[in-house]
């Protein structure tokens, strides 16, 4: 993960693995076990959402780190049993899984663990604070955590880190209770982001900034997943992202994903937004 003064914007997309890309963005002759060596030479960054379906295993992360080049930085969301099911109570356990099976192969290439919680789940401070407190801030936190896995990890455990590297989380709400002074406070006491994210009008929109990085997430302007950024939106979305990436004495790192993939357009929104960006 980049130090204090190198500082970095990542654009890139959330998730790969799309059918329809075929013959539009992937040339139509390249398997698809090959997608996301392609992405990755396109983008440095990738939000893997396919951890937030279900749990993976360490084969399959050491394939992912495998297939993209050194400097590349994967995105991890959290997984749906933990922010759905549970609603972040009695977690332990399901961190345990989580962290367990296979994120400790990422070693420097983690980026930034997304927990999106969803829209019909009021804001509990109580219980937000609880479950921030669980999350590791670091590799080496996370083998703790790990190690605390159960027998659901039927395709192995991995509960020793390749890499001594910082943890970051990002919280994506939509629920209009979480949109207060407290619920911004306590990711600034944790040392969490908030979540940036344009869902067309759907839930709730802010900007705030909560960490010493942002998170961004374009779900689409006019239509949840499926419509695509002008030239004058994403002229607006270069310009806040080089406000937020600061100055010379005070830089965040940003990361960025478009997540309108109904109509193939979030791979070209993102090529278009870094050749927007100032270097």
């Amino acid at each position: 993960m980049p130090n204090a003064s190198a500082r970095r914007t990542y654009v890139g997309i959330s998730g790969y693995d799309y059918k329809p890309w075929r013959g539009r963005f992937y040339p139509s002759e390249l398997p698809a076990r090959r997608w996301l060596e392609f992405a990755s030479r396109r983008f440095d960054s990738i939000e893997l959402n396919g951890t937030f379906y279900s749990l993976k295993s360490p084969a399959v992360f050491e394939r992912w780190v495998a297939e993209v080049p050194d400097e590349f930085v994967f995105a991890v969301k959290g997984g749906r049993f933990i922010t759905h099911n549970l609603k972040l109570r009695n977690a332990e356990r399901s961190l345990g899984n989580f962290f367990a099976s296979g994120v400790l192969a990422l070693g420097a290439k983690t980026g930034p663990f997304l927990w999106q919680l969803p829209g019909t789940y009021r804001f509990e401070p109580d219980r937000l604070d609880a479950f921030m407190r669980l999350l590791p801030r670091s590799s080496c936190e996370a083998e703790a955590v790990a190690r605390d896995h159960d027998h659901r990890l039927r395709r192995g455990a991995l509960v020793d880190a390749v890499a001594d590297v910082p943890y970051r989380h990002a919280f994506e709400v939509r629920h209009p209770t979480y949109f207060s002074d407290e619920f911004f406070g306590l990711l600034r006491d944790h040392q969490c982001a908030f979540v940036i994210a344009d869902t067309a009008g759907k839930f709730p929109y802010a900007e705030e900034i909560t960490a010493d990085f942002v998170y961004v997430r374009l779900h689409g302007s006019q239509q949840l997943y499926v419509s695509g950024y002008t030239d004058d939106e994403l002229d607006a979305w270069a310009a806040k992202i080089d406000g937020w990436r600061g100055g010379s004495r005070h830089r965040r790192d940003v990361y960025v994903y478009f997540d309108n993939d109904a109509k193939v357009h979030a791979p070209f929104d993102a090529e278009r937004l870094r050749e927007r960006l100032t270097p």
